[in-house]
């Protein structure tokens, strides 16, 4: 395994550029995240080493971010959840791409956010894959078993409701359903009497 192929192949899925996940280097990189998460899963759960192991998968989180396992990424350092962050059990984060989960957001069970696009096309399929970033604002509630496609950015203090399939951007205080979600009404609007 060379560092300088690894390098490469990261510094494009970071850029959103095409990149080649299948490499040697890319799938021994993976499997060193994958003990982290068996730590954070099985092995340091809730232990006095359980926030030890966080911060070491999480290293760019807030201090006081919670995940309750099982949890499952692809590498960790690209998820940055603010403070007062909470992610229930069951969720997966696929973080080719920066995952921002901004302050005081809450995570239902089973929630999955992805960041990998693949080629329509075959042949390109089996070669390479990008990533587009996902932003979640602050103060959200993300519903159980809700999906999150690549790209998507949510605004501030939204819900998404449980089971929707978020396939575009939600707009601040929002209530979105469905498959794919639509905002059905405004929140937190100040009532004039």
């Amino acid at each position: 395994m060379t560092d300088k192929a690894l390098n490469k192949e990261l510094e494009n899925m970071h850029q959103g550029l095409p990149y080649n996940a299948h490499t040697p280097e890319m799938l021994a990189h993976r499997d060193r995240v994958k003990v982290k998460l068996y730590k954070l899963n099985v092995a340091e759960y809730h232990t006095d080493k359980m926030e030890e192991v966080t911060r070491s998968l999480f290293p760019n989180s807030a201090p006081d971010f919670f995940v309750e396992p099982p949890f499952y990424c692809d590498y960790g350092d690209s998820i940055y959840a603010g403070e007062g962050v909470f992610i229930n059990f069951g969720a997966v984060i696929l973080d080719g791409a920066k995952v921002t989960i901004e302050k005081k957001t809450l995570i239902a069970p089973g929630v999955h956010i992805y960041t990998a696009q693949h080629p329509l096309n075959a042949d390109d399929r089996d070669v390479f894959e990008t990533c587009v970033p996902v932003t979640i604002g602050e103060r959200c509630w993300i519903g159980g078993q809700v999906t999150i496609c690549p790209g998507v950015t949510i605004g501030d203090r939204s819900v998404i409701g449980a089971g929707s399939v978020v396939v575009n951007d939600i707009p601040a205080d929002s209530l979105a359903v469905g498959n794919p979600a639509k905002v059905i009404r405004k929140l937190n609007q100040k009532q004039i009497s």
